[in-house]
């Protein structure tokens, strides 16, 4: 490939992922990584790009980053994709588990899938409390603490002592982002609560849809490497799956 078609490969790439790792340039233009990381400092000393280590970011990263979505705006968003996740990720779980739910209307859609038996079932999302709280077949745990409107979460030193006093069998959580093997999401204080709650849980899952990888946020909260599976849609593509592959098990 000539130098100015690869760049110009590397800035639609950019401008595509908004942040992008040289590896992942690599194993999208087959071209070695000396080439990508001399290719990106031309082009951030063009300014074409912004170099951040290990990769690039494109120059309208922090324009076009909006701030968190509401609650309602998340829900209008790849419905279709999450209700896919949903019921995939929902057959994991068995009776008789004791199950965490994290916030997030992936995990909401989640609820319509649970077996019709027995669960022990801990949140700190009022939403999921909500469409749980009918079900007498569920033994239903609402941990408390400083609520977070936007997302209907409780966090906050409170919710963070009461979760290292639980024992989870298998945890899912939802993730905002995607880089390599870390996994972010908007609020530190959800972040680290989330980090808690999956150190604690025998089993390990994080529901994602598609559009997640290769995008950040503001906090990075765990490492792929360090969960048993991560739930996707249908939609992702074979060579980002199996980028993503080398950190733990992608599920589609």
């Amino acid at each position: 490939m000539l130098k100015t078609k690869r760049q110009q490969a590397i800035i639609e790439l950019c401008e595509q992922h908004d942040v992008v790792t040289v590896k992942f340039i690599q194993e999208q233009l087959k071209v070695s990584d000396m080439t990508i990381r001399r290719d990106l400092d031309e082009l951030a000393s063009q300014n074409l790009l912004i170099r951040v280590h290990g990769g690039a970011k494109s120059l309208n990263f922090e324009k076009k980053r909006p701030m968190e979505l509401s609650h309602g705006e998340k829900k209008q968003l790849h419905s279709h994709e999450k209700e896919y996740i949903a019921q995939k990720a929902a057959t994991a779980i068995q009776e008789n588990d004791t199950i965490f739910l994290g916030p997030g209307t992936t995990i909401e859609l989640m609820t319509k899938y649970l077996p019709d038996k027995h669960l022990r079932i801990i949140t700190n999302s009022l939403p999921v409390f909500n469409l749980l709280a009918s079900k007498e077949r569920y033994d239903l745990y609402l941990i408390g603490g400083a609520y977070r409107k936007i997302t209907g979460a409780f966090v906050g030193s409170i919710a963070n002592e009461t979760i290292q006093k639980l024992s989870i069998e298998k945890a899912f959580v939802g993730v905002n982002g995607i880089t390599e093997e870390y996994v972010s999401t908007f609020s530190i204080e959800e972040g680290k609560f989330q980090q808690l709650v999956l150190d604690k849980a025998q089993q390990k899952f994080l529901v994602a849809d598609a559009n997640k990888f290769n995008h950040s946020d503001f906090y990075n909260f765990y490492n792929l490497k360090e969960v048993n599976a991560l739930y996707t849609d249908h939609t992702i593509s074979m060579s980002v799956k199996s980028h993503y592959e080398q950190y733990t098990n992608i599920i589609h």
